[in-house]
């Protein structure tokens, strides 16, 4: 316990990039019943929540956690030769990990301890609202809705990847209750639910820029649509009631739209933009004297940009990408094509289109690859050639929310319905004509073209492919011939967990 509560108080330094005050906040000693007074203890033991995220607690572990473990299994990408020094690396991308593996070990510990500070918060919460200096209103819901949210979050990025996790809601006072049975997946889907539906009805609508990261209705109403419409595919029975469900939460959803530029999501020029629903912070700027950088710009780049060469674009990839032909707005490939990936395309022979400069100063008969990832690069070489930056990540974007309701909408059987958001998509993130088509497998078939090329390296694709049934034909066709769905398509409990958790015998 003394070792959780440290860690707790010591990871409240990783605060919100972009919020001033919240990251100056200094760090919280939660291993006393005398920190929780107020409305500001409260905001700086958030600060540790939100730190969690998505495996930020350090510049590498992006990359080196989240990246490997979301990433590395799916067929949007290729190992660059880099991760051959990487063995438990490449053990993802071959699918020969096992329950000792350090990224999923660290993918797993990250998440349950932004559940920890999470049910720290609510029990301070409570604490100041009964003992110390209330609260209004307002505050306390705003704050208990964050709360809930990043728990549910949390949970909800471990069933994503696990088949059953362990439902952690309880403030820890004692080591017996660290000793946790694996719940059903129903029972996390429920409570996962559940927490989402609490949040949303409790968050703001919107946040000043002050508090730019900071989540919002938006955020909690599109994770549960995403939610039931993950359970509408696993719940056969329920499918149509969660299908319904999903539709519900989606249509909360509003004051967003799509942002023209699409590349510019990525780059660092068009931090928390309007299309954004929830948005990994991170910032350049030491002035509040700590690291909010990563390095996924060389995970990226090809070794002639000296790049580390991490990950390369699949053929597959490359393909779909293009597989349209010039059909967008000035005889060009669908945009989101230039925003993805640098390829050999006459755009990139003239005006300097990589970070300054053009196709044939990066690639020549030597260079290892033809094409690799423009994603997560800023915008020019001299933000580049640093070795840590600060662009930020989206995790949740609009473009997501509509392309998930018109999977709604067709599964439903009303693809009229569907081809409309389908089609905003298109034109304004690919500049490109209306789909073709407008029967239901048609619309079907058109949106998994549409989200592989639109969230290609936002690390859905995996997730995608297990709720439309197709695992096992998607790795086949790439050649992961390690993979097998029955076996692959959750991750194993970590041996670290079943060592020390007397209630999983797995």
């Amino acid at each position: 316990m003394k070792k959780i509560i440290y860690i707790a108080s010591f990871l409240c330094a990783a605060l919100l990039a972009g919020c001033d005050d919240f990251l100056t906040t200094e760090s919280p000693d939660f291993s006393t019943d005398k920190y929780w007074r107020d409305k500001a203890d409260v905001e700086a033991g958030l600060s540790a929540v939100y730190g969690q995220l998505d495996n930020r607690t350090g510049s590498y572990t992006v990359a080196e956690v989240k990246f490997v473990v979301e990433t590395f299994r799916s067929d949007e990408m290729v190992k660059g030769q880099d991760v051959n020094n990487y063995p438990e690396w490449a053990a993802l991308y071959g699918f020969t990990y096992n329950n000792e593996n350090s990224s999923i070990k660290e993918y797993w510990m990250n998440n349950y301890n932004g559940i920890n500070y999470a049910n720290n918060v609510l029990y301070g919460i409570d604490k100041v609202q009964t003992s110390g200096e209330k609260m209004s209103t307002d505050d306390e819901n705003h704050l208990t809705g964050e709360a809930l949210f990043l728990r549910a979050y949390y949970h909800f990025k471990l069933i994503m990847s696990w088949e059953k996790i362990i439902i952690r809601n309880e403030y820890l006072t004692g080591e017996s209750q660290t000793h946790k049975a694996l719940s059903t997946r129903t029972e996390a889907w429920d409570f996962i639910c559940t927490e989402l539906d609490k949040a949303g009805s409790m968050l703001p609508q919107d946040r000043p820029s002050s508090e730019a990261g900071r989540v919002t209705k938006g955020a909690a109403y599109s994770y549960l649509g995403w939610a039931y419409l993950t359970r509408a595919y696993e719940e056969s029975d329920k499918k149509a009631e969660y299908l319904g469900l999903a539709e519900a939460a989606f249509n909360k959803v509003t004051g967003y739209e799509l942002e023209s530029d699409y590349g510019s999501m990525f780059d660092g020029t068009n931090k928390n933009c309007k299309e954004s629903i929830l948005e990994l912070q991170f910032t350049n700027s030491t002035a509040d004297g700590t690291f909010h950088k990563h390095v996924l710009h060389f995970w990226v780049a090809p070794g002639s940009m000296s790049g580390w060469d991490e990950i390369r674009v699949s053929d597959m990839m490359y393909n779909e990408f293009l597989k349209e032909g010039r059909i967008a707005e000035g005889n060009m490939y669908d945009a989101r094509a230039y925003g993805s990936m640098m390829f050999d395309d006459p755009y990139y022979y003239e005006g300097g289109h990589i970070l300054g400069y053009n196709y044939d100063d990066i690639y020549d008969e030597n260079s290892a690859t033809r094409y690799n990832y423009r994603k997560y690069m800023p915008s020019t070489w001299s933000d580049y050639a640093q070795n840590y930056v600060g662009t930020n990540m989206p995790l949740m974007r609009y473009a997501n929310v509509l392309l998930m309701k018109a999977e709604v909408y067709n599964e439903q059987g009303h693809p009229e319905k569907a081809i409309p958001l389908i089609n905003e998509v298109r034109s304004v993130h690919g500049k490109l004509p209306a789909m073709t088509g407008s029967d239901q497998a048609a619309v079907k078939a058109q949106i998994e073209h549409e989200r592989l090329v639109e969230f290609t390296l936002e690390n859905s694709r995996f997730y995608d492919l297990r709720r439309w049934g197709k695992l096992d034909e998607a790795m086949k066709a790439d050649g992961r011939t390690g993979f097998s769905a029955s076996t692959h398509s959750f991750l194993p409990i970590p041996l670290m967990e079943i060592q020390t958790n007397n209630e999983i015998n797995e």
